[in-house]
């Protein structure tokens, strides 16, 4: 039976404002099919619960994404196609509502890869998985965030930092942060993680200042992004 990918959404307590669409990592190569309890999927749990939990009383719709099969497949790049069809779904359920693209590995080299849909106002890419030559002109006009652990093995966080340095060039603003001491899975310092993403996506999305919604720690780090600041390091 072929696999078709799922698309869930929860809604905040009043009207929508923003959508934050969070995507979940896979493999290189794979067709079989994702299921709900696959790591790459519980991974992204606490982030959904970050974001659903600030943004309910400030209009922000949480969808989480799983897609049809496991890998990207080479120039097939099997996700982005589920990822712009849930695009296309949330634009035509929230008509006019802005959408930020929050995604792990290689949900967060899909989320870039499908920055040019009309309706993505902002991207943030979690350890994402990048390729010398991947696209960065469809960032044009959008605020990007990229956040990479400096033990990372599994994705290279020199070439996150080389993607970020082209996307400045169209993007509306780029800002990298460095997490030390942490690796792939996000775990070493995972409240950090979480709270970057919702700090920056609530303050973006649904301009709420990022001391009310995360720790000091974190709203120091949100704050510098949206001043400008190229690079941290925390």
């Amino acid at each position: 039976m072929t696999s078709v990918p799922a698309l869930l959404v929860d809604e905040p307590r009043g009207e929508v404002r923003a959508v934050a669409l969070v995507l979940h990592g896979g493999r290189s190569q794979g067709t079989g099919p994702v299921r709900a309890r696959q790591l790459a999927v519980l991974r992204m749990r606490p982030f959904i619960s970050s974001l659903r939990q600030a943004g309910a009383d400030h209009g922000l719709a949480v969808a989480r994404l799983r897609y049809a099969v496991r890998g990207w497949n080479g120039s097939a790049a099997s996700p982005v196609a589920d990822v712009r069809d849930a695009l296309d779904q949330l634009a035509a359920r929230f008509p006019g509502v802005p959408i930020t693209l929050v995604g792990h590995s290689m949900g967060g080299r899909a989320a870039l890869y499908a920055a040019d849909h009309p309706s993505v106002r902002a991207v943030v890419g979690l350890a994402p998985w990048i390729e010398p030559g991947d696209p960065y002109l469809q960032l044009e006009g959008r605020r990007v965030l990229i956040v990479h652990g400096d033990h990372d093995r599994i994705t290279s966080a020199r070439g996150s930092t080389l993607y970020a340095e082209n996307a400045r060039r169209v993007a509306a603003s780029v800002t990298y942060v460095s997490i030390r001491r942490e690796s792939h899975a996000m775990l070493r310092r995972a409240r950090l993680w979480h709270e970057l993403a919702t700090g920056w996506v609530l303050a973006v999305m649904c301009d709420v200042p990022a001391e009310e919604t995360v720790r000091a720690e974190s709203a120091n780090v949100v704050e510098k992004a949206l001043a400008g600041t190229a690079s941290i390091v925390v």
